[in-house]
């Protein structure tokens, strides 16, 4: 019957057959993919120049034939998602254009978080406001939709205004002149990995799923840290996406592991055991390495030669573990930075470097390290160890992500830092450690199951101020959840109610860990996302950690949000607002209410600390 069919209607047909397969074409071009196991090429470079970087980054979307859709930016070069690279003091200028396609009723899949807790619109009014009825693109707030975007710049302290960092109020529709952010990089940016990507409130799971993502690299790293000094430095974005072959049974080399539970979203849950089917596929600079067999990308470099690894999770919602492997045998990672900060606070930092076999990042987290590749005649593994997420977690498997191969034809690497770079000036602030919290809060991850024994079944999410009502956050709330003083630094404890594991995020600034589970962190280095532990149901207290925030900076001042970087997470309500007051005029008085709280008392070393 389907050869009688097309026979018959071949001459009808030559049109919308030519038309598909330019469709096809077209899709092909849109966003590209590499094939699994090739050489990862790293982005392209768009470099500031006499202090200024002006660029346009263009949104761009495509269906697959699985339903799922990849997105991604381009510059304007038709470059895709293109590493940004700035200096401390530099003037950024972006011109952003959203070609996002029309999705139709899709629009509404998992819009849960699109005014959270409020009817979504229908496709004709969310049609309306794209073409700019609701008002301009810095009050959009609450029409967010699946073809919406928007840009945050991850881990950079600007202000959370519309233009440059507000994620609140922005949302740039298709059919939008483009739309400028223009921002100057602070002069006292920490030299380090930041990144850039949408964060549409209810559909920034899926924009991110689908690859839209870049680095963005505050340069100087190599004043910081002398061991960077010289060395070709790679630049590699860890996404993950949506199962390949979702339908494949394990490898046959895993050992057999209990059968997979499958969560609310449809991903493979927890098991424990680090094998079995994964929630998603990873990639490496858009290489996928797809289960079950997982077949690795390939990194060439010259044997035995050292480099700077930046490497960002751009997960929407994979943790990962990150080591170097060469004959199954980790190797030293010689840490520089962590979350786009150089470690230590001291002078002597900058000859320091912290060596570790293995670095944990939630999404959203980023490291850099120094690393040698492996001798002639041996490769290496760049892998990703399992990440215990909790019973209500998904699985987040063993995997190698590539090989490493040691070849003297290597090709350099695109950029080469200084190799007698000038000191970084000295910080004229107290570390973050040595200043007195003017108040501590408490907040809690929290979850609404659908079926209280069943801990994959949530479908509510949130993050709550201690003594106030678990919500789900609403992007059209007036009220922020907090209130906090520019100039003032407050201890925040974060607990975890939930059987999930979690990570905390706050925009515009860094943080000090102090305690983890109870225990001095020790840590040198300030960071802007970190995992809080699961509740086991068992213990006696909920496990949390102990932040130090730092709202000292005047680029802090301003309203903006805090929330869990599992973006399906954040979209299904874990998130608050916080809007931070200018500091009083003199003779003014300070905000009342504040429970005064001593520092924490010094911090022991942790035998055997890894990177969190």
């Amino acid at each position: 019957m389907k050869k009688f069919l097309r026979l018959a209607f071949v001459v009808f047909c030559v049109a919308p057959m030519s038309q598909s397969l330019n469709a096809q074409r077209v899709a092909k071009d849109v966003c590209p993919r590499p094939e699994a196991g090739s050489v990862v090429t790293e982005p392209e470079d768009l470099r500031s120049r006499n202090g200024v970087l002006e660029a346009t980054l263009v949104a761009n979307d495509v269906a697959e034939a699985d339903g799922s859709r990849r997105y991604c930016f381009t510059d304007g070069g038709g470059r895709e998602s293109p590493n940004l690279r700035v200096s401390p003091g530099d003037l950024v200028v972006l011109h952003l254009k959203n070609a996002l396609t029309d999705v139709g009723s899709s629009a509404n899949k998992g819009a849960a978080g699109s005014t959270n807790g409020a009817a979504i619109m229908d496709h004709s009014q969310m049609h309306m406001d794209m073409h700019g009825q609701a008002g301009d693109a810095c009050t959009r707030g609450t029409t967010m939709s699946a073809v919406s975007t928007n840009l945050h710049f991850h881990g950079l302290t600007i202000p959370p205004v519309c233009h440059q960092d507000d994620v609140m109020k922005t949302s740039v529709q298709p059919g939008d002149a483009p739309f400028e952010y223009r921002f100057r990089v602070p002069a006292d940016e920490p030299p380090g990995l930041y990144w850039y990507h949408p964060h549409i409130h209810g559909f920034s799971k899926d924009q991110l799923l689908g690859g839209a993502s870049g680095a963005l690299i505050v340069e100087g790293i190599e004043r910081a840290k002398k061991a960077a000094a010289g060395l070709p430095e790679r630049v590699f974005i860890i996404r993950d996406l949506d199962l390949i072959n979702p339908n494949a049974p394990p490898s046959k080399s895993e050992p057999v592991v209990p059968k997979f539970l499958i969560d609310r979203d449809g991903d493979a849950a927890n098991n424990g055991t680090g094998f079995g089917k994964p929630a998603k596929d990873l990639s490496i600079n858009y290489v996928p390495v797809p289960y079950p067999d997982y077949p690795p990308a390939t990194i060439e470099m010259k044997p035995g030669e050292k480099q700077l690894w930046r490497v960002l999770n751009a997960s929407a919602i994979t943790y990962l573990n990150i080591s170097v492997l060469f004959n199954r045998k980790p190797q030293p990672l010689g840490l520089v930075a962590m979350d786009g900060v150089p470690m230590g606070h001291t002078a002597a930092a900058e000859e320091e470097v912290s060596e570790q076999t293995h670095v944990g990042l939630p999404p959203g987290a980023r490291v850099e390290f120094v690393v040698a590749g492996p001798p002639e005649g041996v490769t290496g593994l760049l892998v990703t160890r399992t990440v215990d997420t909790g019973p209500g977690g998904e699985n987040d498997t063993n995997r190698a992500l590539a090989k490493i191969v040691p070849l003297a034809s290597a090709a350099e690497p695109r950029s080469t830092l200084q190799a007698h770079p000038g000191a970084l000036p000295a910080s004229t602030e107290a570390w973050l450690g040595d200043v007195a919290p003017v108040r501590v809060r408490r907040f809690y991850f929290s979850e609404k199951l659908l079926d209280p024994n069943d801990p994959t079944s949530a479908v509510e999410f949130y993050l709550t101020e201690e003594g106030q009502e678990p919500k789900m956050f609403d992007m059209a709330a007036e009220t922020p959840n907090v209130v906090a003083q520019q100039g003032t630094v407050e201890d925040w404890i974060i607990e975890n109610r939930s059987h999930e594991l979690h990570a905390f995020h706050i925009h515009q600034l860094h943080f000090l860990l102090l305690d983890y589970m109870g225990r001095p962190a020790n840590e040198d280095f300030l960071r802007d996302t970190v995992n809080v532990p699961y509740f086991d149901g068992r213990s006696l207290v909920y496990p949390g950690v102990r932040l130090r925030m730092d709202f000292r900076d005047p680029n802090t001042v301003g309203t903006f949000v805090y929330h869990c970087h599992l973006l399906e997470h954040e979209d299904k309500g874990m998130m608050g607002s916080i809007r931070v007051d200018p500091a009083p005029r003199a003779g003014e008085n300070h905000a009342g209410g504040a429970e005064k709280a001593a520092p924490a008392d010094g911090q022991a070393a942790l035998p055997g600390q890894t990177i969190r």
